[in-house]
């Protein structure tokens, strides 16, 4: 089996992976790596948690640890879809260039332009960043890019998803064409394969089997409910999730906690710290520094729930995550997967469970089918709160909709305390539509009204 030590990398590069506790590269690293060495362009494919960050900043920090950085000009990039999957990377770096001397900067929204210019003023070897904030930086004249010796494009298909290729294909214009370029997919779409074909000169194809299946470790589970109302599926969904999570007890130390709508996250976790469980959200939406905090707390355990959407599944190394719940079902099958890697990572034992309603059963039936398996059925736990919740709706009916079954008593009684009335005074008509403001002349007779004149 091949070793780092066979792969003929900088003996500063070996001590910092040996201190790192590695010692045998992944599928995808021992295929990339030799080519990236050779100068060669590399094509890989491959899943979140394979591995292949270190199949491109191994031999980056290689290549580079031979020459000196200038001013505003980078002598590498590596473009990334989302903040935290850049910072990782940038973490990355700093972990097995720690015995090698490289600048870098981190080139994402949410922090000051301010520092970031500071940074590129003094030169730097790596440049990591998100499109965006990399395209700002260079229409304000702060950063060029045709001293790139190696480029990077990290989650190409996580790119296309969230309509980044227009960015990418301009930023391969603005780069040297005598680049290295080290692109990486999870999969193939004709877009991507596109740019690849455009950008890329005779790339050496590093391809890992395609992860459609879950890791061993990981039990399974799916509640299959149907609201009684459409207006209360949110509500139900909420307090079926909060039934799970106490149904777990304390085997549930911590969890991520996955919806398909970033409105949602922020209701999710609102309602979940209103019940008072331990609960922050994460998405693209929020400011990189709560970001950033919430991931902190939540790996270092200050923080039991983290509610995301999918810019947490992929990419994001957070250890010992006891459960995953897919408060909604996944509308790719592949996120399922990718989600659900969360837990159950380095042969630790996970759990994930997912809710869904009868809208989600065509998408239940994709994921189904990509695992090559059914997934088990949890009981509802709403059913045992069937009566109880049945009380509310009746409740709830009788408040929203005022010709309901209680209006219609109401009538009755208004209608049989008027008839006891007319009986005593047989002169007073029923007079329909001007309730109390019934002007007093009106009740006269016609006799009445003539001898009053």
């Amino acid at each position: 089996m091949t070793q780092f030590s066979d792969l003929n990398l900088n003996p500063k590069i070996l001590k910092a992976i040996e201190e790192a506790g590695y010692t045998t590269p992944t599928p995808i690293q021992a295929g990339a790596i030799p080519a990236a060495l050779e100068g060669r362009d590399v094509l890989g494919i491959a899943q979140t948690g394979t591995g292949k960050t270190a199949s491109f900043t191994l031999p980056m920090i290689h290549t580079l640890a031979r020459g000196r950085a200038r001013a505003r000009m980078p002598r590498s990039l590596v473009l990334c879809p989302t903040r935290e999957l850049a910072a990782q990377v940038a973490e990355n770096f700093d972990t097995y260039s720690k015995h090698v001397k490289l600048t870098k900067a981190l080139l994402i929204g949410g922090v000051s332009f301010k520092e970031q210019d500071a940074l590129i003023d003094r030169g730097v070897d790596v440049l990591i960043a998100t499109p965006g904030r990399l395209l700002d930086h260079f229409e304000r004249g702060k950063l060029l890019l045709t001293g790139v010796q190696v480029m990077v494009v990290d989650e190409a298909d996580r790119m296309l998803d969230m309509g980044f290729i227009p960015d990418i294909e301009r930023i391969f214009g603005l780069t040297p064409f005598t680049r290295q370029t080290l692109f990486f997919s999870a999969t193939m779409a004709p877009e991507i394969e596109r740019i690849t074909n455009t950008f890329l000169s005779s790339p050496a194809r590093v391809e890992v089997a395609r992860q459609a299946t879950a890791s061993e470790t990981i039990e399974q589970g799916v509640v299959i409910f149907k609201p009684g109302r459409r207006e209360r599926e949110g509500s139900d969904k909420r307090k079926i999730l909060r039934l799970l999570i106490d149904a777990e007890g304390a085997g549930c130390s911590n969890a991520i906690i996955f919806c398909n709508r970033k409105s949602d996250v922020d209701i999710c976790a609102k309602s979940l710290r209103k019940y008072g469980y331990d609960a922050a959200p994460i998405h693209g939406d929020l400011d990189q520094s709560q970001r950033t905090a919430t991931l902190d707390k939540f790996r270092s355990g200050e923080l039991r729930f983290l509610i995301a959407s999918d810019v947490a599944a992929r990419g994001l190394d957070i250890p010992s995550v006891s459960h995953v719940f897919n408060f909604d079902v996944p509308s790719n099958s592949e996120d399922y997967v990718h989600r659900i890697g969360r837990t159950g990572r380095a042969g630790r034992q996970g759990k994930a469970v997912m809710v869904s309603a009868p809208r989600d059963a065509k998408n239940l039936q994709a994921i189904e089918k990509l695992i090559g398996k059914e997934i088990p059925r949890i009981e509802n736990p709403l059913k045992d709160e069937a009566p109880e919740t049945k009380g509310h709706d009746q409740k709830d009916a009788k408040q929203v909709n005022p010709r309901g079954t209680n209006s219609k008593a109401k009538r009755d009684r208004s209608s049989k305390e008027h008839h006891k009335d007319s009986s005593a005074t047989p002169a007073v008509m029923e007079t329909v539509g001007l309730g109390e403001h019934l002007p007093s002349f009106i009740e006269l007779s016609f006799e009445q009204r003539m001898d009053s004149r």
